[in-house]
């Protein structure tokens, strides 16, 4: 693949990846500010010790991400490359975390009322799977900036499913998956938009990893219902 040259506004591009990072952060602060982050205002019931641990790694994630983002508009690379290896262990912890908190949710019940546990296992275990391809092709392809910051933006967009659905909202709370993954979807879309605006033509990074997100929201619905996967996660929750 032939790199595609940056925009020769920098600056533009930057300040998108900045609100990005704001918009991401604050869309996880408000999706679990009743059931973590302010529970003990709200008195919300109890959570394990692996859901704090998984909303540490994750919430640390967001952290991280916004932190990159800071010292590339800083011109601090140096930093930004001794973080990235902190980053990168992290994209190696949360797949593990986030695939055991999904299962011992699904043992305990913890999904959407109405759907069964073992339905909605999918959801969560596809987000994982999907982060952690998208975050482990950009550290992958790290040499090359313009794949490696729009990588990292996706799977720090892509993984918002969870918070989004969590909102206080009505319509977001009685929508469902449609609703939870069409507003993830716009936030990507809408990244994707701007960038390529502003370059000009739509860079391979997004492209595909935008069509990796979309097309597995569908694929993992679809499966979700069959015997296969009934099977499948009846054997992981044991």
């Amino acid at each position: 693949m032939v790199a595609v040259p940056e925009s020769r506004r920098p600056g533009a591009l930057q300040r998108l990846y900045r609100w990005a990072a704001i918009v991401a952060a604050l869309v996880v602060f408000a999706g679990f500010a009743q059931t973590y982050y302010l529970k003990a205002w709200f008195g919300t019931p109890t959570l394990p010790t692996l859901v704090h641990v998984h909303g540490l790694v994750m919430s640390t994630w967001f952290v991280v991400f916004a932190t990159q983002v800071w010292l590339v508009e800083s011109h601090r690379i140096r930093l930004h490359r001794r973080l990235g290896l902190f980053g990168a262990a992290l994209v190696v912890l949360i797949p593990i975390l986030g695939i055991a908190t999904a299962i011992e949710g699904a043992r305990r019940h913890a999904g959407p009322p109405g759907i069964p546990p073992l339905i909605f296992l999918s959801v969560p275990i596809f987000d994982i799977l999907v982060f952690a391809g998208i975050a482990g092709s950009g550290l992958l392809l790290r040499r090359r900036s313009d794949f490696h910051r729009r990588l990292m933006l996706l799977a720090t967009l892509g993984i918002l499913t969870a918070a989004i659905a969590r909102l206080p909202l009505d319509f977001i709370r009685h929508g469902g998956p449609l609703v939870f993954f069409g507003l993830a979807d716009l936030l990507i879309l809408a990244c994707i938009a701007i960038d390529t605006i502003r370059q000009r033509r739509l860079h391979p990074a997004f492209g595909w990893g935008a069509a990796v997100i979309i097309v597995s929201q569908p694929l993992r619905l679809w499966l979700a219902g069959t015997p296969a996967w009934m099977a499948f996660a009846g054997w992981l929750v044991g």
